[in-house]
């Protein structure tokens, strides 16, 4: 599509290359995700959901107080920043208690960044997430941060200590903690000078078992907890000849994060433009409706776009009118919005902005059946009130992998927008 587009080079490791798709000097390198939320055995790892679910609650919690700690005010509709959700009591709510897995299938898409100058350079695994806004990778100085590559400040002539700390709490118990650089970051082809971002000196034991060493948001600055440009806002600034646009294909094969324009040959047909809803630093679209076999059950709501989540999160009252419009959809754990339905005859849940109707295939609705031979399959649309309002819901990756998304920060006099198209 544009020929001048870079594009970020990202590749988790053990994976097949996919014959590279060149745009100019651009070079299209496939990632993948592991979903493990479906154990081997085809059944919903419900204690893995619970504990993302927790993860989620919480990062939007920290994102409202980043939000009024940068803007001076909460986002509207917003009164109260929630307490932090605690795992206990989601857990003590199920109705049945499975061991939990080895963190290491977590679900999550991952790409190679570097950081440092020239030889010195570094490179880490991250995700990408367009639910936050900060860039964080382990420390030299960590004790425990396991295996993974490190960042050693001292081997870098361009490193730039900040002298500041950076902190992140999660209410499963998992946290990470440091000290704020700034340093050459890279992404591909796309490079960008001081950029701000934290070195973790203390990792909890739930990271440390996730095979990403770190993360990269792809957010907006309000919800900095490191008050500051996130990579791609500075990216965009310092290199002129990028247009102000990111491309996400999140599918089995050829997925990739490309910067600088869209990739055509991932998708087909128009790309369908929505103008942000918010300005209060999500990708956040409204006027949403969600429809059940192609009938309408819930209308003009707001939708946050995140690759950091896993599933689709609504409001409790909507997702119960989405699944009563479902035959044979029962609750299957109350206390976590969840809910299953007739594995046989799946429902076709779609959302519209526009003209389009953007649907979730059976496969990525499906998380497994409640038990093994039970029929029933839980649904990857949850009801849980995320304290961003009462008519806010939350898209993941279970949405994001049945199109192809378009994120434009806008150039100058233009807004913000997310378009989609249909994936190739």
């Amino acid at each position: 599509m544009f020929l001048t587009a870079a594009l970020v080079v990202c590749i988790l490791p053990f994976l097949v290359m996919a014959t590279p798709l060149r745009a100019d000097n651009a070079i299209s390198i496939p990632i993948r995700k592991r979903n493990l939320l479906t154990r081997t055995d085809n059944t919903f790892n419900h204690d893995q959901a619970i504990r993302q679910k927790v993860q989620v609650l919480n990062k939007y919690r920290t994102n409202l107080i980043n939000i009024r700690r940068n803007t001076g005010r909460l986002p509207v509709n917003v009164t109260t920043i929630p307490p932090l959700a605690n795992l206990t009591r989601f857990l003590l709510g199920k109705r049945q208690r499975t061991p939990l897995v080895d963190l290491n299938d977590d679900s999550e898409w991952g790409g190679n960044i570097t950081i440092g100058t020239g030889i010195d350079s570094k490179v880490f695994l991250v995700d990408f997430d367009t639910g936050s806004a900060d860039l964080w990778v382990p420390s030299s100085s960590c004790q425990n941060c396991g295996n993974k590559t490190a960042y050693d400040p001292s081997q870098s002539s361009t490193s730039v200590s900040q002298n500041a700390t950076f902190n992140i709490t999660y209410g499963d118990g998992s946290s990470a903690s440091g000290s704020v650089y700034t340093d050459i970051v890279a992404v591909g082809t796309v490079t960008v000078s001081n950029q701000t971002f934290a070195a973790v000196t203390t990792e909890s034991p739930e990271f440390v078992n996730d095979p990403a060493g770190g993360i990269l948001g792809l957010g907006f600055p309000a919800i900095s907890n490191l008050h500051s440009d996130p990579f791609l806002i500075n990216a965009f600034n310092q290199m002129s000849n990028l247009q102000k646009v990111f491309g996400l294909k999140l599918a089995k094969t050829a997925s990739e994060l490309y910067i600088g324009g869209t990739n055509g040959s991932a998708f087909t047909g128009d790309i369908e433009n929505n103008t942000l809803s918010s300005a209060d630093g999500f990708w956040q679209l409204g006027g949403a409706t969600a429809l059940v076999d192609g009938v309408a059950k819930v209308s003009e709501f707001q939708t946050v776009i995140d690759s950091g989540t896993t599933i689709m999160y609504g409001p409790p009252d909507h997702v119960g009118q989405i699944y009563a419009a479902v035959p044979g959809a029962q609750v299957f754990d109350e206390t976590n919005g969840l809910w299953s339905y007739p594995c046989a005859t799946p429902p076709t849940i779609a959302f519209q902005w526009l003209a389009n109707q953007w649907s979730i295939s059976a496969e990525n609705l499906n998380l497994g059946e409640t038990a093994l031979g039970s029929g029933q399959c839980v649904g990857a649309l949850a009801g849980q009130d995320l304290g961003l309002g009462s008519d806010v819901w939350l898209l993941g990756d279970s949405f994001l992998k049945n199109v192809y998304s378009v994120f434009s920060v806008g150039e100058p006099g233009s807004s913000p927008k997310i378009g989609f198209a249909t994936l190739a």
